[in-house]
């Protein structure tokens, strides 16, 4: 997000979907020829065939670089395997959410592959998406703790959840609450649900 690297964040995202177990040596990876990769990674629309492959390795390596990923070539058809890490940024094995593993984790519907949602919502859309398929349905946050708590400034929080809201995707409520602080004592205060391919009740079972 702070680098501007969508292209690298839809990699990250569609790998996590993709690579659903852990397989027989529990390193959860799946393998491809880089054609495929950049098929699925969209880096062929309006490209040559060489700079797509090209794309795909760039973002791959940029995501193998802050530590999110290894690659590696395996087979005789030398494919590209990508393995997923832990999503901290540290560099540890991937483990699923859940049992032995207390990480908060957050569930993306197949609708933002099928629907081609990614290919409609920019980097503060897809950020704030995915802020609000963490928090609960009418959740309130405060635009001055973004920068604490997600990384970005409130300034991109307000863009990304106004662009949810222009694709119909966001409800967004104003309420008014009590503030001492303020000059009439009173502040408004945006209270945000998500609505349409992602509202609560409509979003499957997913990873």
């Amino acid at each position: 997000m702070r680098n501007g690297d969508l292209r690298g964040l839809r990699a990250f995202l569609l790998l996590h979907a993709i690579i659903s177990s852990g397989g027989k040596d529990h390193d959860w990876s799946t393998s491809l020829p880089v054609g495929a990769w950049a098929r699925a990674f969209d880096t062929t629309v309006n490209a040559e065939d060489a700079s797509a492959r090209a794309a795909v390795s760039k973002a791959l390596r940029r995501l193998e670089g802050r530590k999110l990923i290894t690659r590696s070539r395996a087979g005789k058809k030398r494919l590209v395997k990508v393995t997923i890490l832990r999503p901290d940024g540290e560099g540890g094995p991937y483990t699923r959410p859940g049992n032995d593993n207390a990480d908060r984790f957050l569930k993306l519907d197949n609708k933002f592959w099928t629907e081609r949602w990614y290919d409609k919502l920019d980097m503060p859309g897809t950020a704030m998406l995915l802020v609000a398929l963490h928090e609960k349905p009418g959740f309130e946050v405060p635009a001055e703790k973004f920068p604490e708590w997600y990384g970005w400034s409130a300034d991109t929080a307000e863009r990304g959840f106004g662009k949810l809201a222009d694709l119909g995707l966001l409800h967004i409520d104003k309420k008014k609450r009590k503030s001492a602080l303020s000059d009439t004592g009173i502040t408004d205060v945006n209270v945000y649900t998500l609505t349409g391919a992602f509202a609560p009740e409509q979003t499957s079972e997913g990873k």
